[in-house]
Parts: C-alpha cells; sequence; structure tokens
C-alpha cells in the first residue's frame, strides 16, 4: 500500500482540530528515520517555522501536505509543482512536533504526474532535514475513542500501522491501564516498522497484547520472537486471541485487507458502532448499516464542463471518479487522499447534480463537491 491516505471511516466527530490553523501554514523538516530494515518507511518530524505552539489532534489523524515534486515523462522531467497529500500522523499528540511516516511506492522510470509513489519517492529521495513544506492542520474522522473502559482492538496491514502508533502511543501515555489489542500483518522482519518500539512498549505495558502477524517469514524470522503468527489477519485469528466481550476495533490497511476484514467483522457479530475504519487506496468498503447513498444509474454521454479550464467534455462512464475523469484530459485539480476524507479537491458545483457511491467523510460544504469520490449523474458545470 502506499502510505498516501485516502479517508474511509465510520467514526464521528470533527473533521479539523480544536484550535487548527486555517489554510496552510510552514514546517521545518527536523529530522528523518528509517523505521524498518529495508529503509522502505521513513518518518520525517515536522516543526512549524514560526515558532507558535502547535494544536492538539485526535491519535489517528492526518496531515494534508504540499510538496513541490518534478515528475518525469518519456520526454523527460517536468516543471516542479506542488501536489497535495495526506499521511497519517503516527505519533501521539503533545511532543512539540507532528511526525509522518511515508512508504515508498516503487514507481516506474517515466513516473507523470498523478502516478502512484510520485509523492513518496519525492519524500525519500528529495526531502531533507532543514527543508520546509507546507502543511494544513491535523484532521480526520479516524481517531480513537477516549473512553477507557473500552478495550481496543488495532488492527494494521503494512504502512496502517501509522494511525495505530499514534493512537497507542497516546494510550500508553494516558490511559497505561487500558487494555489494547495489536494485530500487525506484514510479509517479514524487513518491513517491520517500529519493531523495538513495539516490542519495549509490549514488555512494559502488560495491558498491550502484540500480535504481529508474518505472511512470509524470512529465513532468519523466529516465530515467538520476531511475531506471533503465521498467515494473514483474519476474523478466524481474531477470535481465537480476543477474549470475550465488546471491544472497539480500528482497521487500516491496504484495499484487499479492508475489502475482507471490515465486513467479515460486522458477519462475525461486532456492532457497526464499534467498527471503525480507514483505507489506504480505492477500497470499496460496505458495511450493513452504513451511510451509503442509495444506487443510482450512473449517467453516461453527458457533458461536463469545467469552467476555468475553458473545457466541455463529454462523461463516458470510464473513470473511476471525475477526479481521474479531470486527470485524464489534463484538468489541473487539487486532490489529497483521493476517496472523500481531506477535501482538498472540493469543487463548486456551478450547476447539475453529482452522486456518491458513498457518503464522503469530509463534510461537503453546500453548493460545492468532491471529485475524488463523484460522478455525474446530470450534465454538470463545474468551477474547476
Amino acid at each position: 500500500m502506499s502510505s498516501e491516505i485516502p479517508a474511509t471511516s465510520t467514526q464521528d466527530g470533527p473533521a479539523a482540530t480544536k484550535g487548527a490553523w486555517t489554510g496552510w501554514r510552514d514546517f521545518s523538516v527536523v529530522a528523518r528515520e528509517f523505521e524498518d530494515a529495508a529503509q522502505s518507511q521513513c518518518s520525517f518530524y515536522l516543526q512549524p517555522v514560526d515558532g507558535q505552539p502547535l494544536p492538539t489532534f485526535k491519535p489517528g489523524q492526518f496531515l494534508t501536505v504540499a510538496p513541490n515534486v518534478m515528475p518525469r515523462t518519456s520526454d523527460g522531467p517536468a516543471a516542479t509543482r506542488a501536489i497535495t497529500r495526506c499521511y497519517s500522523l503516527s505519533d501521539r499528540p503533545g511532543l512539540g512536533h507532528y511526525r509522518v511516516t511515508i512508504k515508498r511506492v516503487p514507481a516506474p522510470p517515466d513516473h507523470p504526474e498523478f502516478a502512484p509513489g510520485l509523492s513518496s519517492n519525492h519524500f525519500h529521495d528529495q526531502v531533507r532535514v532543514g527543508d520546509t513544506l507546507r502543511v494544513k492542520a491535523p484532521a480526520g474522522h479516524f481517531f480513537i475513542d477516549s473512553d477507557p473502559n473500552l478495550p481496543a482492538v488495532l488492527i494494521a496491514g503494512g504502512i496502517g500501522i501509522t494511525p495505530m502508533m499514534s493512537m497507542l502511543r497516546w494510550c500508553v501515555a494516558q490511559q497505561p491501564q487500558r487494555v489494547v489489542h495489536l494485530f500487525y500483518g506484514l510479509r517479514n522482519s524487513g518491513e517491520h516498522a517500529f519493531k523495538q518500539l513495539l516490542e519495549e512498549i509490549a514488555a512494559s505495558h502488560p495491558a498491550l497484547r502484540l500480535n504481529v502477524v508474518y505472511s512470509r517469514p524470512g529465513e532468519s524470522d523466529l516465530q515467538g520472537r520476531d511475531y506471533q503468527h503465521k498467515g494473514h489477519v483474519d476474523v478466524e485469528l481474531l477470535r481465537r486471541t480476543l477474549p470475550h466481550g465488546r471491544h472497539q476495533f480500528y482497521v487500516c490497511g491496504p484495499p484487499a485487507m479492508m475489502q475482507a476484514l471490515v465486513p467479515a467483522l460486522a458477519e462475525w457479530g461486532v456492532p457497526v458502532r464499534d467498527i471503525h475504519y480507514e483505507a489506504f487506496g480505492p477500497a470499496s468498503v460496505k458495511l450493513p448499516g452504513g451511510a451509503a447513498e442509495a444506487a443510482a444509474p450512473i449517467a453516461t454521454g453527458v457533458e461536463v464542463r469545467f469552467q476555468r479550464s475553458g473545457r466541455t467534455l463529454t462523461w463516458d462512464g470510464r473513470d473511476a471518479s471525475l477526479l481521474d475523469f479531470a486527470e485524464r484530459h489534463g484538468v489541473e485539480v487539487e486532490s489529497g487522499c483521493r476517496s472523500g476524507g481531506c477535501g482538498s479537491c472540493e469543487t463548486r458545483l456551478l450547476e447539475g447534480k453529482v452522486q456518491y457511491e458513498h457518503a464522503p467523510d469530509h463534510e461537503v460544504a453546500a453548493g460545492c463537491c468532491l471529485l475524488c469520490v463523484g460522478r455525474p449523474s446530470s450534465p454538470l458545470v463545474l468551477e474547476a
């Protein structure tokens, strides 16, 4: 999975942090550190250039950043431009800095503007201590419930460990007696992020029940030392491992994991109100009783006018979203999470109607729409 965050969450709550700034704020990179043996996951520590205090955030929320990158095409490097991406905060609030941990996503040699991995490769290869980044305030509806009496089950797949680290470290600092079960699924020790830190927390905090799951252990990986279970994190493993009683489930991982595990939790009998999730990539997670809009026919052969760009195009239904449609036709639109979580692609809807397969996590302003999860249900005029 990419560590870029499309937020798809059932957690209710404010989208922005109390006391947060509006718009962009300059942050300096004060440290960077690899978190796994393969050096595929790197943490970046950020402090505000203006030296003013940082607002707190809810453990599990994300940052929106706008690095200046230089895409590569078959004709060579393209012009440098800012792109927008969202990354989970991977440390607890109140430390005087923000931390994001970004996994490098392999990218082809021809690395065009909208290719997967454009941002992660830029961070790994170009962003150094002393560099300045533009950052929006922490936001997102995926965060841990603060009730200390509710045992938490944190389930991470791959780089989905990042919001879980924020939740876990907050619990250890603020609610050390709260029972937390962490299930962390990955291939082997080479990509085991925060390995030593997790082992130290588990050794010193008996309320943490650590369950690391390797799907392809390496020759030197030892069960019982490096990992507790072989295979994948699934409901059968949870059945065998969790004690009886109510738990709050928090799930974050790649699309295949989310599409299988989240509905399986509901089928197991976990109340939907106790299932909270955030998916990386274009995962489509459906829960019984979830907040999805009623299905409606997808319009095809309708005109979509991008007013500012002066383009009128015909929607033929081949694109997953209006954002994909715009990018395929070279219409420049700001974007971030790409699944309705951050609001970066919010655009004024001047005429027509846009439908969503699932209600966006972001609270869409009146008279606007989100291009990343929207499709036309009539001819449209968009401000972009």
